[in-house]
């Protein structure tokens, strides 16, 4: 990739995982945007020395603007990411969603950059009763979170038409990978999954496990994001970020146990607030456009995911 590449939330899981994807991409150096509220500079320990690191929360137009000038691309991922969370405590969600989204356009139309791609969300699509999920349904947000990201989108489109600065909007399903904190009762599941393997203990699953979710690999995912940085007549723009499958969370939960030779049965808890029932991504126009071409199968990703853990949990008990 040329010129100045920009990633907030890059000392994220899948802000961190991108960042590794665009310098392996050919850029020489990255301009982090993170305020290390989820992130945390750990994730970027390996490539430090080619991260431009800026400490800085995307509410703060100023910092944001002196972060982004002279860039020719921005990658839009930071936010609090949770639906749970924007139910619990939705000011700041709001704030960072919504609010931080404006400027990162702002910063960027005024900046003179060439492309934001943005970090949206399946969430948008609410409870559909057509599977799967393609960009023409009307949207049916049931959660903050999601509307919150659903008007990230309308942003796009409009800074697209009125500022002409070119964006693409990325609508991710249930991204996991290496790095993915389980550390909060808000993180993702299977990174919560992944805890309990490790550690033997029975996960809690809301509902009756038969929730269904588009599980997505996060180097799928960044592979998406580059080929969206560059593809050409896309601007303006709404791609699904998923597989194309889906899968319930017992069966997940079920490969997960045989892949790391446990039997462990799940404990179940009641439903959450805001939670959709099934998701599915159509991934026709990501194929048509973006060249969409998912590499990793579940059982693949998984097994990826829970060697990392392992790795990860055996490093912290020795430095411990």
């Amino acid at each position: 990739m040329k010129g100045k590449i920009v990633v907030t939330g890059g000392a994220g899981f899948i802000g961190s995982a991108l960042v590794r994807a665009v310098l392996n991409a050919g850029a020489e150096h990255v301009t982090v945007i993170d305020n290390l509220l989820s992130g945390t500079e750990k994730n970027l320990a390996e490539v430090g020395s080619r991260v431009d690191f800026h400490n800085t929360d995307i509410r703060d137009l100023d910092a944001v603007k002196q972060a982004i000038a002279g860039a020719d691309t921005v990658f839009h991922l930071a936010a609090i990411p949770s639906v749970p969370k924007s139910i619990d405590d939705p000011i700041p969600s709001h704030d960072v969603n919504a609010n931080g989204t404006f400027n990162v356009y702002l910063a960027a139309a005024q900046s003179g950059v060439r492309r934001v791609v943005y970090a949206a969300s399946s969430s948008a699509y609410g409870d559909t009763k057509v599977l799967p999920k393609v960009e023409t349904m009307a949207p049916m947000p049931k959660s903050p979170y999601a509307v919150q990201k659903l008007l990230g989108e309308h942003y796009a489109a409009a800074f697209h038409s009125c500022f002409q600065l070119e964006t693409v909007s990325l609508r991710f399903f249930n991204v996991y990978g290496p790095r993915q904190d389980p550390s909060s009762a808000y993180s993702g599941v299977l990174s919560l999954f992944m805890k309990s393997v490790v550690s033997g203990n029975a996960p809690t699953i809301f509902g009756d496990g038969g929730v269904t979710r588009d599980f997505t690999y996060v180097e799928d995912v960044t592979a998406l994001l580059l080929k969206a940085a560059s593809a050409p007549g896309v601007s303006g723009n709404v791609y699904n970020a998923g597989n194309g499958n889906r899968y319930t969370l017992n069966e997940v939960w079920d490969t997960l146990q045989k892949i790391a030779g446990v039997r462990i049965p799940a404990s179940y808890g009641p439903p959450r607030a805001g939670d959709v029932r099934d998701s599915q991504a159509d991934t026709t126009a990501a194929v048509r456009d973006l060249k969409h071409s998912p590499t990793f199968t579940l059982e693949q990703g998984l097994r990826l995911t829970l060697d990392w853990y392992r790795k990860d949990l055996a490093t912290t008990s020795a430095a411990g």
